[in-house]
């Protein structure tokens, strides 16, 4: 297992080691084992660059997750780009600390690499009560 933190925008991440043994738990639990995850912290215009070039989206996001994952495998992989500036505006917009926002849009990520997806109404519901699940599940993790 191999999870590293890349900043192209500083971001204070309490207890790296606690945070990374529990994106390993939050795999396991879905039956998924972690092989390599990249999580890039930035800035608004390095996500929008991003979003853009690769997705033709000309629009602000919170996160974008590229999956290296074959399909036949339970194994996740991949590079997890997080906006910063955009997670700060969500934590107010949504009355939560930064913190809190923070995790979620990781373990959304996480999520998304174990497979699940956000499009439908559906979706969006289940990727939800999974993130507030994980959440929950982190408060409580030694």
């Amino acid at each position: 297992m191999a999870i590293y933190f890349n900043f192209q925008k500083r971001v204070y991440l309490l207890n790296r080691t606690r945070l990374k043994s529990f994106i390993s738990l939050l795999a396991s639990k879905e039956k998924m084992v972690v092989k390599e995850l990249n999580f890039i912290f930035c800035d608004n215009a390095y996500l929008l660059d991003i979003n853009r070039s690769n997705l033709q989206h000309d629009y602000f996001t919170d996160v974008i997750t590229f999956g290296a994952n074959d399909g036949s495998s339970n194994r996740i992989s991949g590079e997890i780009y997080i906006s910063v500036d955009m997670v700060k505006s969500n934590a107010a917009t949504y009355d939560t600390t930064f913190s809190n926002e923070l995790h979620r849009v990781i373990f959304h990520a996480v999520l998304h690499l174990c497979g699940y997806k956000d499009k439908t109404k559906n979706d969006i519901m289940l990727m939800r009560s999974k993130e507030d699940l994980y959440l929950e599940l982190y408060r409580q993790f030694q």
